[in-house]
């Protein structure tokens, strides 16, 4: 590839975001970078659900198919490796990889998600998207009426728990410690017969990511389906913070409705800028982002 080319748009993150806003801008005429190391976030989870036409295929089967579909626009290009850093240059936004090959575009759109930052309980990494889960919509019907955990507390785990028991009526909060839940939360709980563990969890004993038992420090185990648990996250990439990109006080890349970040030239979709963090909310968002960039363009020189 000719590193010396001025693109229209460079796309970081190839996964359901990046590809979705690739097709938009494929299809607009647009020359189009994606520029993608090939690591996201789910590549544990076996299946991805609540999206209409690929309901129960695998991630990777979603992004393989739109990736190849993508790619057939001749405008579109793909490049597999890391970007390091990007400034702006004479107008013109420019991306260092890795591989110290240097790109240019005039836009730039971050799809780059959110890296998730696991608990210190053994076992957890290794059950994280397979019995271990963010979303109920994404999830939740595979395992409804079954046994199913939930790690949270105080008003994070209450509201955890008044989400999950649409799904189940055998429902456990572990707090993992010392209850934070105030007196009414916790009688609500109680009322919807939903129990309430502070035993410190040791470790979750799994068969190939499909959570066994949960061990407790004082020995004690107990048996279930699935665990629904919200943790903490950073920016997979920090590159949009470097180049000056606001973020929110819970960590996403602050955009406006229609993607654009605080620095002119710069957009975020997916995940990154958004907290429903589903395979279709990451399409959607990419298509609008393509969209606007395109828009964006033509304003700039019509």
């Amino acid at each position: 590839m000719n590193n010396k080319e001025i693109f229209d748009v460079i796309i970081i993150g190839g996964s359901y975001a990046g590809l979705s806003a690739a097709m938009s801008l494929g299809r607009s005429l647009r020359k189009v970078l994606i520029i993608d190391n090939g690591t996201p976030c789910n590549e544990q989870s076996p299946h991805s659900h609540n999206f209409i036409t690929q309901d129960g295929n695998s991630p990777q089967e979603i992004s393989s198919k739109a990736k190849s579909q993508v790619l057939k626009y001749d405008t579109v290009k793909f490049v597999n490796g890391l970007a390091r850093n990007g400034k702006m240059v004479n107008d013109l936004f420019e991306i260092d990889l890795q591989t110290h090959e240097t790109f240019k575009a005039k836009k730039m759109l971050f799809a780059t998600g959110l890296k998730d930052l696991f608990p210190d309980i053994e076992g957890f990494p290794e059950c994280w998207g397979i019995s271990i889960l963010h979303c109920p919509y994404c999830h939740g019907y595979e395992i409804k009426h079954q046994k199913i955990g939930l790690l949270g507390n105080g008003d994070a785990g209450f509201e955890l728990a008044k989400l999950i028991s649409n799904w189940t009526e055998n429902l456990t909060l572990f707090t993992n410690g010392k209850s934070k839940l105030t007196s009414e939360q916790t009688r609500k709980l109680e009322q919807h017969q939903i129990k309430i563990v502070e035993n410190k969890i040791s470790r979750f004993e799994h068969d190939k990511g499909y959570i066994q038992e949960i061990i407790f420090n004082d020995g004690s185990k107990e048996n279930l389906t699935a665990l629904f648990a919200r943790i903490d996250f950073k920016q997979h990439c920090e590159i949009p913070r470097e180049m000056g990109c606001e973020l929110t006080e819970q960590g996403f890349i602050k955009v406006d409705d229609l993607q654009r970040t605080t620095i002119p030239g710069i957009y975020a979709a997916g995940d990154n800028a958004y907290g429903l963090r589903a395979v279709s909310a990451a399409a959607a968002s990419g298509n609008k982002a393509g969209a606007i960039i395109n828009h964006d363009l033509i304003d700039e020189t019509f």
